[in-house]
């Protein structure tokens, strides 16, 4: 039986780029498709239907944002996008856009193929799933009822929304002014010290060393990231 390759098309404008990518995507068992430029890519995700996408932000047609943009008005596919390191107002607006994940450049292709991989194997799983995992903290969102090690976690109602919200998110970047926006409303979005507090608070239940998380993880500048059990 042959082993499925996973689609997934590379937008960008480099050619050395690409070439890295193709070489080293190919190598891990992907099918690789490329687009130079974002009016091409939009046919290319159109035609192909992709299972994943790397997008490149600077692209010589389209801003990557709106490809982005115009992308979320029909599909769903799983979008990785590059950036420059300096870029972290563009790499905030992609991902409040509907980026999944980001990598800025220069990266390591093999962290790339990680995170692809990750991506593809989240948006595989049930997007329905009634619980949740990561170390020995389990979430139940039928009960509602959160356990570290078999006992119940007291939460308060915000830490546990605050929780939820990064887990059916799992693995994925939420930007602060997501977070602020889904829990505190339109008008809170500057608020990010409200996160703050809720997220020590959480680290000090759930974490085994509250000073160093390994889950409930900071994207310094950006957000937040839960990383799940695989």
């Amino acid at each position: 039986m042959t082993q499925h390759r996973p689609r997934v098309l590379i937008i960008d404008d480099e050619v050395q780029i690409r070439r890295l990518l193709r070489v080293t995507l190919e190598a891990a068992g992907f099918e690789v498709h490329e687009a130079e430029n974002g009016g091409l890519g939009m046919t290319e995700a159109a035609s192909l239907r992709p299972e994943g996408i790397v997008l490149d932000l600077g692209l010589p047609d389209l801003d990557g944002k709106e490809v982005l943009r115009r992308l979320r008005e029909w599909s769903r596919v799983p979008v990785l996008v590059l950036t420059v390191r300096d870029g972290e107002a563009e790499t905030i607006a992609a991902l409040d856009l509907g980026a999944d994940d980001y990598l800025t450049k220069p990266f390591r292709a093999m962290e790339l193929v990680a995170r692809l991989r990750a991506l593809l194997r989240r948006t595989q799983a049930a997007v329905e799933n009634t619980v949740a995992r990561f170390g020995d903290v389990e979430i139940d969102f039928v009960t509602r009822i959160v356990r570290r090690g078999g006992k119940e976690v007291k939460l308060s109602a915000r830490e546990y929304d605050l929780l939820r919200y990064l887990a059916r998110h799992g693995g994925r970047v939420v930007t602060h002014r997501q977070l602020l926006r889904e829990l505190w409303g339109p008008n809170a979005e500057e608020n990010t010290h409200y996160l703050w507090v809720y997220m020590t608070h959480l680290r000090q239940k759930l974490e085994a060393d509250p000073h160093a998380p390994r889950f409930l993880r900071t994207e310094a500048g950006i957000g937040y990231r839960l990383e799940l059990a695989e």
